[in-house]
């Protein structure tokens, strides 16, 4: 280059001067390699980072259904742009995008949103495009941005924090072999994207995630591994999201001499645990935050009081009954599960959220919603459905069918969906405007709980209601919840605490003078002390059951006790009183129509058959009772009465019959919630080998099993709800 000025040919008048201006056209500078660090012991999501590989490879299956756009989603702080991240390394180190990693923050859920048309410009300069040359008009910068994407070797986008579909549209390319990578909160499925939702990290993620972040800042720092289970406590209490783990390590970090059980012990007692999971730049209360203030004013509501919602999970039905709906709020939740703030839970029907989210909706509840009379609506409302269903279960043919629910399937199904929620609700005793309700659906859940063999939920709400009619001195209700807790105090094998609240419930009845009453506490009595190997006084117990209810004219109640009068004598073996006290019982329970009972009359006959080698008569009698078991689906009965089998043959020295059924009865003992009873009938099985050939002599076998029927006070329903289906 010469830098001479040539003026030759010039007409000059007057004085000259020569300037030169040089100008080297260069590309404008690019950042095509934009992406942020990976995030610090990233950990836990091997298969979700599989499936971005897999919607990331330009080699893989699909051809012209190629994935374009691939859509990570899930709640504030739990790892979505990570997880990008962590796939966006992975496949600039695969080589498959040579144009470069494109990275883009929407700031989607911040007060200020970077639009679609200023990412359109941010996106064009990092592709090098001058600021001159970038056109004036949307419509033409996204024909620009698409031209010179076209003009490039495959580039990855990655569109972070992305709120809305309409964020995203303009940014994608116009070929196949470019790829979009988006992260948000909401699933954008209008996109048409393959859609990678994100749940909380497993406990053990969680957990590697803590020591692997920690050892980041210190390589040297094991309080992780020093302290297994502190350490997975405090995974739990952060609710295994990735963000809040993040922040506990962090706070570790701050203060190497923190073990980590004071750190999970200070969130564990925090009044406000969010508050707690801060680390002074990352909030989890601010992440859910961003979330919350994008909900429309109904949804807002609606996630506040579901953070109220007896039990982990809550049926569209109760969330209608929270927000005082009159159908439920199916769209709202919907929303709101789109906005990763809550998520269908696996019983049909019901919702569940983050204990996190949960623990940030109920500092939402200040000054938005009434909660006492939330509180007091889902109340009203168990109590009505509970003593409908409750009503169903007692039900005995001949009588006035109740009202609620069709039949008794249907009963225990609207039971068995809102289980934990009663059994929640039920604690809500202690705060003393709903002690009365609470000690109402207590009662109304006692047939169902044993039924159902959920002896610790049936101990842990009994005691609630017992505290709390106690204090409100309403007797009545007090000796229903002694005698209920001592009926799963008892299956419980806790024998002696039956004993003792059995007897309080009787004297409260015997002060009362509610004698009828009293006659069911003497009766569930008598099979406490059985247990305890006081068979006198049992025989004495149950005897004064049945005159008492001989008296009130109880053929039902009178039924029972001859049934447990009946396994009493059979245990001081007064074989023949006990067989004809088990006929009785048989009998009556024909007579009042309890088809079910009549099954355990039939099984303890058949036991005490058994006692007294009459082997065919024994067998008779289980065939009868496993008929009915099996129609009432009462897996546990069932699971007895074939064990019952299995001794019969193992006695006769038919060990292939035995084992055969005691495997039977292993099955239908998990079935019906008894898996210690499972496993003694499975290790009967195993301990059962075939001789080569019969010895003749008789195999020793442990006596057959023998049930006693407990009964509940009878509750005073309330309004009965309508007949309407649920």
């Amino acid at each position: 280059m010469s830098d001479v000025v040539d003026f030759r040919g010039g007409d000059f008048r007057g004085p000259v001067i020569g300037k030169a201006e040089y100008r080297q056209q260069a590309p404008a500078p690019t950042a095509l390699d934009a992406l942020p660090s990976p995030a610090a012991g990233f950990t836990g999501r091997d298969e979700e980072l599989g499936r971005l590989r897999a919607a990331l490879d330009p080699s893989g299956p699909g051809g012209e259904q190629a994935v374009l756009v691939t859509a990570v989603s899930g709640l504030g702080g739990i790892g979505k742009t990570a997880l990008a991240v962590q796939a966006a390394y992975a496949a600039r180190e695969a080589g498959w995008f040579p144009g470069g990693v494109l990275f883009v923050d929407l700031h989607g859920y911040d007060d200020v949103q970077v639009t679609a048309d200023q990412a359109l410009q941010s996106l064009l300069r990092a592709l090098g495009v001058e600021p001159e040359h970038i056109p004036a008009t949307a419509d033409e910068r996204a024909g620009l941005y698409r031209s010179v994407l076209a003009e490039r070797e495959a580039v990855l986008i990655l569109a972070d924090n992305a709120s809305a579909p309409e964020q995203v549209r303009p940014l994608l390319p116009g070929g196949s072999k470019h790829r979009v990578l988006v992260t948000s909160r909401d699933r954008l499925a209008q996109l048409g994207a393959r859609l990678v939702p994100l749940d909380q990290l497993t406990a053990q993620a969680a957990y590697e995630l803590l020591d692997r972040a920690l050892r980041i800042a210190d390589p040297d720092d094991g309080r992780v591994a020093g302290d297994a289970e502190a350490a997975a406590r405090l995974a739990e209490l952060c609710g295994c999201l990735p963000l809040a783990l993040q922040i506990a390590v962090a706070l570790l970090a701050e203060d190497p001499s923190m073990p980590v059980a004071e750190l999970a012990d200070e969130l564990a007692t925090s009044y406000d645990r969010l508050a707690a999971l801060d680390d002074g730049s990352r909030s989890v209360r601010a992440a859910f935050d961003l979330s919350y203030r994008r909900l429309p004013a109904y949804q807002a509501r609606l996630l506040s009081l579901l953070a109220l919602a007896p039990g982990p999970e809550v049926s569209e039905e109760v969330a209608g009954v929270l927000v005082g709906a009159e159908k439920s709020p199916t769209a709202e939740l919907k929303a709101l599960a789109r906005a990763h703030l809550v998520e269908r839970a696996s019983t049909r029907g019901c919702w569940r959220m983050h204990d996190l989210v949960r623990a940030f909706g109920m500092g939402t509840l200040a000054g938005q919603v009434d909660e006492n009379a939330a509180k007091e609506r889902v109340l009203d409302h168990y109590c009505q459905w509970a003593a409908a269903a409750d009503a169903r279960l007692r039900w005995l043919p001949g009588r006035k069918e109740p009202e609620g629910f069709r039949d008794r399937g249907q009963a225990l199904a609207w039971l068995d969906r809102e289980r934990a929620g009663l059994v929640t609700a039920v604690a809500w005793a202690g705060e003393g405007r709903f002690a009365g309700a609470a000690v109402r659906l207590a009662a109304y859940l006692g047939e169902f709980l044993s039924w159902r063999r959920q002896f610790d939920d049936m101990i842990a709400v009994m005691h609630a209601a017992g505290r709390a009619a106690q204090r409100e001195g309403d007797r009545l209700n007090e000796a229903g919840t002694w005698n209920n807790l001592g009926n799963a105090l008892l299956e419980a094998g806790r024998v002696g605490e039956a004993i003792e609240a059995h007897t309080r419930a009787r004297d409260l009845y015997q002060v009362a003078g509610e004698g009828h009453r009293e006659a069911i506490t003497w009766n569930n009595l008598g099979s406490a002390l059985r247990r305890a190997g006081r068979e006198e006084e049992a025989i004495e117990a149950h005897t004064r059951a049945r005159d008492l209810y001989q008296v009130a004219g109880d053929r039902h109640r009178e039924a029972m006790a001859w049934n447990n009068l009946g396994v009493a004598l059979g245990h001081t073996g007064r074989v023949g009183e006990a067989i004809e006290a088990h006929t009785r019982a048989r009998d009556l329970y024909r007579a009042v129509g309890d088809r079910h009972r009549e099954g355990t009359a039939w099984a303890n006959l058949g036991a005490t058959f058994a006692d007294t080698g009459r082997t065919e008569e024994a067998m008779g009698a289980y065939d009868e009772c496993l008929k009915i078991f099996r129609e009432y689906e009462d897996s546990y009965s069932e699971g007895v009465t074939v064990e019952n089998i299995g001794l019969l043959h193992e006695k006769a020295r038919r060990p292939a019959e035995a084992r055969t059924a005691y495997l039977q009865a292993a099955d239908a003992y998990l079935c019906g919630n008894a898996p210690d009873k499972a496993a003694r009938a499975r290790a009967a099985a195993a301990a059962l080998t075939v001789p080569e050939e019969p010895t003749g002599t008789p195999a020793q076998a442990a006596p057959p099993a023998r049930t006693t029927d407990s009964a509940r006070p009878s509750p005073r329903p309330p309004d009965v709800p309508g007949t309407g289906v649920r």
